[in-house]
């Protein structure tokens, strides 16, 4: 809904290890490019983010204060966290943000892109 804070949320299991994954996206996310191309749907996209790095929680947050996704949404945060249950590694990526208009579609493929990205990264560590 226009004008409502919204959020879509996916999780996914990281077998390289979180803490790997929070070190590149924490001191290296320009890495992340090289892995995985920056298409959205088939579409190249651009954005210019503000990173906030929670090294206890082990979180990235980037904040998008230019680019493409700010056509559709009056705001957006990505986040990613990592957590450990039962001895697995997971990778969760949360994106709150807010629709411009009514009947602009949500950022599932932003969402898709971000899960693709995480196993984009298990393939480039383990060759």
């Amino acid at each position: 809904m226009a004008g409502q804070p919204c959020k879509l949320v996916a999780q996914v299991a990281f077998k390289a290890g979180g803490d790997v994954f929070h070190h590149l996206m924490s001191k290296n996310p320009k890495h992340f490019a090289k892995v995985c191309p920056s298409k959205e749907n088939g579409k190249e996209q651009r954005s210019k983010q503000v990173i906030e790095v929670n090294d206890e929680k082990k979180q990235v947050k980037f904040k998008v204060i230019e680019g493409d996704v700010l056509e559709l949404y009056k705001n957006m945060v990505i986040s990613y966290d990592v957590e450990t249950k039962g001895g697995i590694d997971f990778v969760t990526r949360t994106i709150e943000y807010e629709l411009l208009k009514p009947d602009n579609p949500p950022p599932v493929g932003l969402l898709n892109l971000g899960l693709e990205l995480s196993k984009q990264v298990e393939v480039h560590i383990f060759g």
